[in-house]
């Protein structure tokens, strides 16, 4: 290498090129680099490659080995259900020789009964059974006849209080009946005594026995209550043409409803505690109006039909 200096006043000179020999020999340099990288990748490649064949392969032979196993356990559990299936069978074969020996077993038990049973009916006959026997008939005879006559004695006593029971019920039904009958005499007499116009009325007041109050009912427009002595009445309805009405009856706190009435019909009524017997009679009917009389028992106390003491 050589460096020329400038002289003194001159310009100054370029250096001089690089010689061929050494731009040749950097060009194989750089070759043979490259050369190395590729080599050493293709074998990094190869090394990887070789790597992931062993790995597929080792996988390969756990996979085989798995369908080994997986065929020797299908080929033992076929074994099993043979094994099993012969042991049903045998099973079968066991349960029906076991029905067949119980059936045996109950047959001769069955035996064993009416064995046991006509040896006890043949004992039975002996001598020392036949006064056992004897003995418990005889005891059995004694209650029997024990119990009969405490029967038959509480039989008697009963009988009597029966009897006595029945002769009270006799005497009530007459009580009854007497009641009833004295009741069906009122109402017959107060049938009978109904007075069809005022000539009547006027003979049944003379007669004394009861009180008579003559009315003239309208309808009302209202629902209003007509007082007739101690009672009160209000005209629902009439049929002047059949000669029915209807008629509503206040009676203490209670009402009666009387329908289809007709004209000189005796309509009676119970009134108060003692069970008053009441009586009204409509001998006319007109439009919207009735005309009758209300018949009270005078004596309170005889008319009574259910007295009652007050305190």
């Amino acid at each position: 290498m050589f460096s020329l200096k400038p002289k003194e006043g001159g310009a100054t000179l370029p250096p001089p090129p690089p010689p061929k020999n050494a731009l040749l020999k950097a060009g194989i340099a750089l070759s043979l680099i490259l050369i190395l990288g590729l080599v050493y990748n293709a074998y990094t490649k190869h090394t990887g490659l070789e790597e992931r064949i062993g790995f597929l392969e080792h996988q390969l032979a756990d996979q085989t080995d798995q369908m080994k196993a997986v065929k020797k356990h299908a080929t033992d559990l076929g074994s099993d259900i043979e094994v099993v299936t012969k042991k049903l069978g045998v099973t079968t074969q066991e349960l029906t020789a076991s029905r067949r020996f119980a059936e045996k077993l109950q047959a001769e038990q069955e035996k064993a009964k009416r064995e046991l049973a006509s040896e006890i009916a043949t004992k039975a006959s002996t001598t020392e059974v036949a006064a056992n026997v004897a003995a418990v008939r005889q005891e059995a005879s004694t209650k029997v006849a024990e119990v009969q006559q405490n029967a038959e004695s509480k039989i008697g006593t009963v009988s009597g209080e029966v009897k006595t029971v029945a002769a009270n019920l006799d005497a009530t039904r007459r009580d009854l009946a007497d009641s009833r009958r004295e009741i069906t005499d009122v109402k017959t007499s107060l049938s009978a005594q109904i007075a069809r116009n005022a000539g009547e009325l006027s003979e049944l007041r003379r007669k004394g026995e009861r009180d008579y109050f003559e009315f003239d009912l309208p309808k009302p427009k209202k629902n209003e209550m007509t007082r007739i002595a101690d009672i009160q009445l209000q005209l629902r309805k009439t049929d002047p043409k059949k000669a029915k009405y209807d008629v509503l009856i206040q009676v203490d706190d209670s009402k009666l409803e009387k329908k289809d009435r007709t004209a000189n019909e005796p309509v009676q009524f119970l009134v108060g505690r003692d069970k008053l017997r009441y009586e009204i009679v409509v001998n006319f009917v007109d439009k919207d109006r009735v005309r009758g009389y209300l018949s009270a028992p005078k004596d309170k106390a005889l008319a009574a039909e259910r007295p009652q003491f007050r305190p």
